[in-house]
């Protein structure tokens, strides 16, 4: 994986225990975006979690989101441009979801990121 930023916040995602990490290419199908980052959490407390997680994590090396949204709700997203990172309560996840939802695009291997 080339990208250095999908690459950071995956690690963060995980080391704060975020569950089924998925990283899929869009590139090649919008404009919006060349990477979706798609994780489920345990409870709104555990997605709040992660999201102020990332966005800390991400501060501390200047990179700052362009939009959030969802703070009260089962689906936090943050927009780095490049990059979307979507996180969702399970049920949130499974009634949206987004994978099937862009199944042509390429899911991409973390398996060398995250730890089992």
């Amino acid at each position: 994986m080339k990208n250095e930023l999908v690459n950071k916040i995956v690690k963060v995602l995980d080391d704060k225990k975020a569950i089924d990490i998925k990283v899929i290419e869009i590139t090649e199908l919008t404009i919006v975006a060349d990477y979706f980052i798609i994780a489920s959490a345990t409870s709104n407390t555990h997605v709040k979690a992660l999201a102020d997680e990332v966005e800390y994590q991400l501060k501390q090396d200047g990179i700052a989101p362009e939009h959030i949204e969802g703070r009260a709700t089962g689906w936090i997203l943050l927009d780095y441009g490049t990059v979307v990172v979507h996180l969702f309560l399970g049920e949130s996840r499974e009634f949206y979801n987004l994978e099937r939802l862009w199944a042509d695009a390429k899911i991409t291997d973390i398996s060398d990121i995250i730890t089992e």
